[in-house]
């Protein structure tokens, strides 16, 4: 699993990826264990995304938006980045 990257955590644009990913993930009533199987990542590693503690690299952002049926595009529009 990841560990935080202590020069990103908790950076605003990081928190408001998170904070979109929670809502989307919540709209589909989904735990936070389903949605990582959805998306193909680890359990822990979506509970710090969501606290907006990983700099995610762009596979997993198009991992995370599949899952959420979105494209990057929206995700991060989402986001509001």
């Amino acid at each position: 699993m990841a560990k935080p990257s202590p020069s990103h955590t908790r950076k605003k644009e990081l928190v408001s990826l998170g904070i979109a990913i929670k809502a989307l993930r919540l709209e589909k009533g989904w735990s936070q264990e389903a949605f990582a199987d959805h998306a193909e990542i680890d359990r822990s590693y979506a509970g710090g995304i969501e606290r907006g503690e990983h700099n995610l690299a762009l596979i997993n952002i198009i991992k995370i938006s599949k899952a959420l049926e979105i494209s990057a595009a929206k995700l991060l529009e989402i986001a509001q980045l």
